[in-house]
């Protein structure tokens, strides 16, 4: 049986959010196009904001 991707703004988000708790800065978004960019940097923001509250990702 065939395993199903996530979707690509899933994934974009996810990898956003990876990239955020681990201190890299948003300028580093691999993406281009407007859609999928824009979901990488709301995964990015969110990460941003749980680091200050204190929260870690091990």
């Amino acid at each position: 049986m065939k395993r199903q991707k996530r979707d690509k703004m899933t994934r974009a988000h996810s990898k956003g959010y990876q990239a955020g708790i681990s201190g890299r800065a948003k300028e580093n978004c691999p993406f281009q196009q407007n859609e999928t960019r824009s979901q990488w940097l709301g995964g990015w923001r969110e990460a941003v904001e749980d680091r200050h509250l204190g929260l870690t990702v091990k």
